[in-house]
């Protein structure tokens, strides 16, 4: 499977802890074993998926673009819930 990173996602990479990284690595991992694991957004955000997941008692969402086609997974994202989707449609 091919994973890319979109500039924006990469950038938020660079500004975590090391610890948080560790837990976006896991987030990732099970992406890659279950891309189908969430429901693909509709409207604005038509065929983005969104992995909620959780570092210590912080809720962190990771957009992602997944196609069956090129096994490719495009991640968009990644950020806490406060003004993540207006940011995202804004992309």
């Amino acid at each position: 499977m091919k994973i890319q990173q979109s500039g924006i996602f990469s950038r938020r990479v660079k500004k975590l802890h090391s610890a948080e990284k560790q837990s976006l690595d896991d987030a990732i991992k099970t992406i890659i074993d279950n891309p189908a694991i969430d429901q693909v957004k509709t409207g604005d955000l038509a065929g983005v998926q969104v992995y909620k997941y959780k570092h210590k008692t912080q809720q962190y969402l990771l957009a992602y673009r997944f196609t069956e086609d090129e096994l490719a997974l495009t991640l968009l994202a990644l950020g806490t819930h406060e003004n993540f989707y207006r940011d995202l449609k804004q992309q």
